[in-house]
């Protein structure tokens, strides 16, 4: 059966809107689970009609589908009336609000009854509109255990008594990382998507980047929010030249650097600048340090490795990660060789193993030190793990031209 052609147009539309609609019940009602399962619901209903006619007013037409389902869900309760009531007060209140709420939606989902990977799940999927195969795949997990991990945070919250309003200062900045953490991931997400026929999803760097100026205004003076929306506009900046017409991966040295975008670059460099030198610089500073060494470089071959070296080393003592490590060693390539490279991949294969990225660092590493049998295994091992078709497409050339 042909499948309907994508309206992205729609897509991108219900993404601004499912965390503001789920804002307003969740404000009015509290009842966190119960909300997000009507906004899910909605969605749903809007993707099948919607591309038949748009509504007048999609918020409030999402929100009224919602609350037609909470008003379902509830009917069979002994506080049925009242509950109607609620609901019906709530739809003539919210429609003519035009408030973004998404940000406070962002630091509920991030309650401190929650663990930080319990909190980064649940704000991913209800800001974030990522799928639970892709939050999945972000965390290197099995779906089914992060579809138990989003109910039991959602029950969690409900049971916790959650409600949606702004947190105190205090308690706002410390659940400011896990936001901050939330909206890398979604951008992550859309640069380099885990699944699907498109190597990048447009409609989720975009978000990120929107929702990261929205953290950026609420919270003025926090060189990391400055710092994670100066590494987005950088990262961003090479959209263009990140792939041939037909989709095909382009790698960063092969790219046309003529087509990345100038002025995000300026923007996220002045951005990085502002904030660069108060006190010792966190993971997002440095990063995006690290992605303004590649953007102000004229070429690949008058790219500071070094540098970017240098950088990394630092971020791996004040961050270290097993993804830290890896980018690490493709920096290393290229100052001290591949064969030393290739050493700092050992041990990865635990925490990275489930991923393609690590086979194909360890093909490409393989292949600059003259080992084409062992590059082409490791290719082979990536292409059959990537969900990405493109990924696939791309990893599987390289293990034809190997042959």
């Amino acid at each position: 059966m042909t499948q309907p052609p994508r309206d992205t147009r729609i897509e991108d539309l219900l993404r601004t809107l499912a965390p503001q609609v789920l804002s307003v019940l969740v404000r009015k009602h509290g009842q966190f689970d119960a909300c997000e399962d009507a906004v899910q619901e909605a969605l749903l209903e809007a993707a099948l009609q919607w591309p038949s006619g748009m509504p007048d007013n999609p918020k409030g037409w999402l929100l009224s589908v919602a609350s037609r389902r909470l008003i379902d869900v509830w009917r069979s309760d002994s506080a049925r009336r009242a509950r109607e009531d609620r609901v019906a007060a709530m739809e003539v209140d919210v429609t003519v609000s035009a408030a973004d709420d998404t940000l406070a939606l962002m630091f509920l989902c991030c309650h401190p009854a929650l663990s930080a990977p319990s909190q980064l799940a649940l704000t991913l999927r209800a800001v974030g509109g990522l799928t639970t195969a892709e939050i999945a795949s972000a965390f290197l997990v099995p779906e089914a255990t992060m579809g138990k991990r989003i109910s039991r945070a959602k029950q969690t919250i409900q049971k916790a008594g959650g409600r949606f309003e702004q947190p105190a200062p205090s308690e706002r900045q410390a659940r400011l990382g896990v936001v901050l953490h939330v909206l890398y991931l979604i951008f992550n997400e859309g640069y380099a998507a885990s699944s699907g026929e498109s190597l990048q999803r447009e409609d989720l760097t975009t978000e990120a980047i929107r929702l990261a100026r929205l953290l950026v205004a609420a919270a003025p003076g926090e060189p990391e929010a400055d710092a994670l929306l100066a590494l987005m506009l950088l990262t961003e900046s090479r959209h263009a030249a990140r792939t041939l017409q037909d989709g095909t991966p382009v790698p960063l040295a092969e790219q046309d650097r003529s087509l990345w975008n100038g002025g995000q670059i300026t923007e996220g460099v002045a951005l990085l600048s502002s904030v660069l030198g108060r006190g010792r610089p966190g993971p997002y500073q440095l990063q995006a340090a690290i992605a303004a060494v590649h953007a102000e470089a004229a070429s690949d071959a008058e790219t500071d490795w070094p540098q970017i070296v240098a950088l990394y080393t630092v971020l791996e003592a004040v961050a270290p990660s097993p993804v830290v490590t890896l980018n690490r060693a493709v920096a290393v390539a290229r100052v001290e060789g591949p064969v030393v490279a290739l050493k700092l991949l050992e041990g990865l294969d635990s925490a990275l193993g489930r991923g393609h990225r690590l086979d194909a660092v360890r093909g490409h590493l393989l292949e600059l030190a003259g080992l084409p049998g062992e590059a082409r295994a490791a290719y082979l091992a990536a292409a059959k793990k990537t969900g990405s078709l493109q990924e696939r497409r791309y990893l599987m050339g390289k293990v034809a031209a190997l042959d």
